[in-house]
This record gives structure tokens, C-alpha cells and sequence, in this order.
């Protein structure tokens, strides 16, 4: 890449999209568009919503955040549906502060730099732009410059809404420089940028006793009083504070409810009637979305103090828990990783699986569904389907526990063991045992696990082993057989054959010599026992099979190999076990002969060009194997 092309290219971009012109021509402008008068919460929306929208499994997973936010699609859809579409529409909750709840490390601050970063990006397309009155310190609203009783007329004339009044700034150059000729002001587009300081603002607490209420609402310029006489007159007045510089974007605090109540009263006003009181001027309008996040602990400290009622009153708390989904909860650490200087350290396939997997237990409630305990409710939240249980259960146990996922290990705590191991005596890969052991030894140096804790997570530790095996003794197997693809059609498709003939009390024709034959009751038994389908059952299973495969054929889909997971696993297992014997015998042997070593030199080659193995943690991954089939 030519590096200064591109910034050439930037630089002309930004030329290109830049405006300046009149307020008049302003309005023109309006008169074909009126996007650029939207609101800073339908800005945010429209934002999101420009990346697209998925439903999956019944639940809208919104495209902006899926780069960098993984596994909370409920708790997006609730976010965006309740709060970010509502207060679009000039809804009440427009005049709430947005605070995120939940626990530390769970994506609260992500989330929000997500929409800043977005809101940045947005303001430089033609659907997001913004205009600002030129000079403005506040970057405001153009639409500001109508006198409050034309607004009604110019509203139904253009169709836009008109809310808030002119700075103290902005009404003394409108009278001075442009003797209250509105038609003549310049207005000019504006780009929300967080560096600088247009239309995101960030207030971080500090030390109360130091921390001055100017970094909310601008300060007086006392080196300007002995010029401009007064300190009411907006030349001698810096209006630099976090809340006029989110004009227009969105306004976040950070830790908010850690801030000194002083600074939280400024809020009440700004979040009921969209003003704030600043220095010695009227209220001051300004069009932001507050949005601020706490964990659960101080959030219940904040409520339970009677002080807090009014604040409380204007807040829409929305719950941001733990990723409750294995697979999701790796693509977090593989992002992390992938972050680092430490991508010459290969990461066997399934370790982060592995860590996954102990983190989603420690987050999980035990369910009072009956036959349902925390491996199986894992797996039905990572979408696998479990014997006996349907989407309805799944529901029912998502809506089970209101906390669910607001407590559990965090994936900071994971990504630093992670860490650890990857930087451990220098090797050049690890796996999952690795990892697990890592997660282990960090246990004893956790600051905040008690030992009842200690003693359950050594537990899950044990069971994401487990899960781990066997990962481990079904890629090892899948790879020993051969054409294993070809293999399992081929015995998938004569289990289809056999369950129908039995379905329709029909007879089935040999392939080779065409006699008729009575369905093969022993292959289709050997099948369904892998998966644990009983005697009594079975004719149950076999029923379920021909409806799905009807539905599909109305549908005009292929039923195949992937089309049923249940009847998949159960095919894939027949294969395993027709092969244990061997794969136990050239795995564990220490002096393998000729033909063993043939075999073990082809499926070490199988496994690191289709499953991402090295040679190094496939050879690994053989002898581990090799051990756990002796036992």
C-alpha cells in the first residue's frame, strides 16, 4: 500500500466533503434533505441501523457491533429497540441518561467507543452529516437562528422539528457581527471527532476535592474580564466544558455514579429539558445523548441512597451481562489475541475452545428444569441441540434468572492466563491443556474468589477438560478414517434407506444382487444406540427423521448429511467406534512399525491442513489421544 497516497486521498476526501455557505443557502439545503436536523439520538440510530440488521434465531442482531461485540445479541436488540429507536422518534427516553449495567470486563466501555467511533465515521457520510453555525463553540444547530415565534410556520414549511435556543456566544455575534441578519450567518459542516472535540465529549471522575465543575460546563477566561468588563459577557467565557463540546454527538461518563454529586446535578436539567446552567447565562441548550455505565455493585449503593431519587427517575438502565455462548466467548479471546505481538506463538485448535468453556460455567445458573444440568444448558446457549430439549426450553431458561451472566469469571482474568501460557518458557505453540493449566495456577492468585469459588471453578476446569477430550478423541478419529466425508454419506444414506423401508412396512432392495430384503434392524440400532436412542424410542426417532426429511422436500431443500445434528453425531460415532481399535493401537504404540508410522505421518498431515494444527500440537494431540484411549 502506498502509504502517502492514501493520505492524500483522505485529505482530499475531507475537501471534498466540506460546506460553507449561508444560512439561507442552509435552508435550501434543507428543502431536499432534511436529515442534517435530526437529533443526536436519531443520528446514533440511523448510524446502527445503516450497518443492516440479521434476525437469527429470533433475535435481531444488529451488523455495527458484531467486529467487535460478541455474544450479547439479546442485550443489543433490547438497547437498541427500547432506548436508541424509542428516543429516535422524539420518544421520553430520549430524555433519560442511558446507563449500562453490569460487570467489569463485560463490554460496557467497548460498546461505547464503538458508537463513538461510529458517530465519527457516520458524520462523514451525506446521510449523517452535521452543520454548525461557523464559530460556534458549542457546534449548533443552524436551525437555532429562527426567532421561537416563526418556529411553528418554518416547521410545517420544511418538516422538521426545531428544539432549543441560541448559546450566549452564538446570540451576541448574531447581533454584533451580523447586526441580526440571520439569512448572512455562515454555517458550515462539522465532523464528530473525539480528538477534536466536536460532538463527543468523555468526563472521567477524579479526586473530588481537585476536580472543578468547568470540565462539565466551560469556565470563566479571567485574562479577558479587564477587557469585556463583565463576567456575563460570553467573549470572556471559555465554553470548553465535556457537555458543549458533546453537542450535537453523545456525552459519556465514565464510572459515573463514582462522580461527586455535584457534578451529577447538572444532568437533571440537561436530561429533562436539554439545557444546563453555565457561568452567569440563561440556560444553555444542548442536544446530546448522555450515556454513562457503573458496575452492579455502586449501581445498588446509588439506588439504595434516598439523595439519588431524582437522578435515579431520569435514568433507563439497561443490563450489559457476560457473553453466555462458548463460541462467542472464543471469538473475544481469539480478538484479543489477535491484538498482541504474540502471533508467532501458534494457538492449537480448541484451546481457547477449552477456556471458553470453563468461563461460560462459571457464569451459568443451575436450572430447575428437570434432566437439564450446566453442560447440557451450555450447550443448548451455544446452539447444539440436546436430547430431549427443545427451542422452547431454551427460552425458558434464558428468561429463568434476571442476573443471569452478571456474575462468573471475566474474560480479563482469561486473557491474562492466556497470556501467561503464551509467554511461558518461549514456546512456539500451546494448546489447550496449557491453557487450562494456566487458568489453574491463576486461581490461587485471583484477588476475589473465595474458597467455596476456588473449589467450584477447579471443578469446571475439570469438565472443560473433559470437553476437551473429547474434542480430542473426535478429531483424531475423524482424521484416521479415511475419505470420512465419503464413509458417513455413504452410511448416513443407507440409514435413510433402511428407516423408511421400516417407517412404511416396505421391504429394501440389496444394491447389489436387487433381492428384497426385511429393513436391516441391527444397522439402524447400531446408529441410534451412539446418540442414546432406547428400544422404546426408537421408532419415535425414525418417524421424526422421514417428517423432517418431508419438510424439506416441500420446502425444496436437499436433506443430507448436516441437515440433522443428532443423526449426524450419531453416524460419526458409529464410524469412531468401528475404528477405536486401531486408532487406540497407532496412537499409543511407542514403537510404531512401517505401516503404523505410515498411518500416523498421514493423519498428522490431515490434521494441520484441515484443522489448523502445527506439527508440533498435532503430534501432540496424537500422543494425548494415544494416552486417553489406554486409560
Amino acid at each position: 500500500m502506498d502509504i502517502f497516497k492514501r493520505i492524500s486521498e483522505y485529505q482530499a476526501e475531507s475537501e471534498r466533503l466540506a460546506w460553507s455557505g449561508t444560512f439561507k443557502e442552509y435552508v435550501e439545503l434543507l428543502k431536499s434533505d432534511v436529515s442534517p436536523a435530526m437529533t443526536a439520538h436519531a443520528r446514533i440510530y440511523e448510524m446502527i441501523e445503516s450497518h443492516g440488521v440479521e434476525v437469527e434465531n429470533g433475535v435481531k442482531r444488529y451488523k455495527f457491533f458484531e467486529q467487535e461485540i460478541f455474544g450479547l445479541d439479546r442485550a443489543i436488540e433490547k438497547l437498541v429497540e427500547e432506548y436508541f429507536h424509542s428516543a429516535a422518534r422524539r420518544l421520553d427516553v430520549r430524555k433519560r441518561i442511558l446507563l449500562l449495567m453490569g460487570p467489569v470486563s463485560g463490554g460496557k466501555s467497548t460498546l461505547v467507543t464503538m458508537l463513538k467511533r461510529g458517530l465519527e465515521s457516520y458524520s462523514r457520510t451525506n446521510r449523517g452529516a452535521v452543520y454548525a453555525i461557523e464559530g460556534c463553540p458549542m457546534h449548533e444547530e443552524p436551525l437555532h437562528l429562527i426567532p421561537t415565534e416563526l418556529r411553528r410556520e418554518v416547521e410545517e414549511s420544511l418538516g422538521v422539528r426545531i428544539e432549543g435556543n441560541l448559546c450566549p456566544s452564538c446570540q451576541m455575534r448574531l447581533k454584533e457581527q451580523y447586526n441580526g441578519n440571520i439569512e448572512e450567518v455562515r454555517v458550515e459542516r462539522v465532523f464528530i471527532s473525539e480528538d477534536n472535540r466536536v460532538g463527543i465529549g468523555t468526563f472521567s471522575p477524579s479526586d473530588p476535592k481537585s476536580q472543578d465543575i468547568a470540565d462539565l460546563t466551560g469556565s470563566i477566561d479571567f485574562s479577558t474580564i479587564t477587557e469585556y468588563g463583565s463576567e456575563s459577557d460570553p467573549r470572556a467565557y471559555r465554553f470548553d466544558g465535556e457537555l458543549n463540546k458533546a453537542n450535537r454527538g453523545i456525552m459519556e461518563f465514565q464510572e459515573m455514579l463514582k462522580c461527586d454529586e455535584k457534578f451529577l446535578w447538572n444532568l437533571l436539567s440537561l436530561t429533562q429539558e436539554g439545557n444546563f446552567k453555565a457561568g452567569r447565562f440563561a440556560l444553555i441548550s444542548a442536544d446530546e445523548m448522555i450515556i454513562a455505565h457503573t458496575n452492579e455493585t455502586e449501581y445498588k449503593a446509588f439506588i439504595s441512597n434516598k439523595k439519588n431519587e431524582a437522578l435515579q427517575s431520569r435514568m433507563i438502565v439497561m443490563p450489559i451481562p457476560y457473553n453466555l455462548n462458548v463460541t462467542e466467548e472464543e471469538k473475544i479471546y481469539s480478538k484479543l489475541i489477535s491484538q498482541s505481538d504474540m502471533k508467532h506463538v501458534h494457538i492449537a485448535p480448541h484451546a481457547l475452545r477449552a477456556a471458553a468453556i470453563f468461563s461460560i460455567l462459571t457464569r451459568l445458573k443451575e436450572t430447575k428444569k428437570q434432566g437439564m444440568d450446566l453442560v447440557k444448558k451450555m450447550r443448548m446457549y451455544d446452539g447444539q441441540e440436546v436430547e430431549g430439549f427443545k427451542e422452547a426450553d431454551l427460552k425458558e431458561m434464558q428468561n429463568e434468572y434476571v442476573e443471569e451472566g452478571m456474575s462468573g469469571i471475566d474474560p480479563r482474568y482469561v486473557i491474562n492466563r492466556i497470556s501467561s501460557a503464551l509467554i511461558k518458557g518461549d514456546m512456539a505453540c500451546i494448546n489447550a491443556l496449557d491453557v487450562l493449566r494456566a487458568l489453574k495456577d491463576g486461581l490461587d492468585q485471583h484477588p476475589s474468589i473465595t474458597k467455596e469459588e476456588r473449589e467450584r471453578y477447579l471443578n469446571f476446569i475439570s469438565i472443560a477438560r473433559k470437553e476437551y477430550d473429547n474434542l480430542a478423541k473426535k478429531e483424531v478419529q475423524k482424521a484416521f478414517v479415511y475419505s470420512f466425508e465419503e464413509s458417513a454419506k455413504t452410511l448416513f444414506e443407507n440409514y435413510l434407506d433402511n428407516i423408511e423401508a421400516y417407517c412404511n412396512w416396505a421391504k429394501i432392495k440389496d444394491p447389489l444382487t436387487g433381492e428384497e430384503m426385511e429393513p436391516d434392524e441391527r444397522l439402524m440400532r447400531s446408529i441410534e444406540e451412539q446418540i442414546g436412542v432406547s428400544e422404546n424410542a426408537k421408532k419415535a426417532f425414525r418417524e421424526e427423521i422421514l417428517i423432517r426429511i418431508s419438510s424439506y422436500s416441500r420446502k425444496g431443500k436437499k436433506f443430507d448429511f448436516t441437515s440433522h445434528e443428532r443423526l449426524r453425531e450419531a453416524v460419526e460415532k458409529k464410524l469412531f467406534a468401528d475404528l477405536k481399535d486401531i486408532v487406540k493401537i497407532t496412537t499409543s504404540t511407542k514403537t510404531p512399525d512401517e505401516n503404523q508410522l505410515k498411518r500416523i505421518n498421514e493423519v498428522s498431515a490431515r490434521l494441520i491442513d484441515e484443522h489448523s494444527y502445527c506439527p508440533v500440537c498435532a503430534n501432540e494431540l496424537l500422543r494425548y489421544v494415544g494416552s486417553l484411549l489406554n486409560r
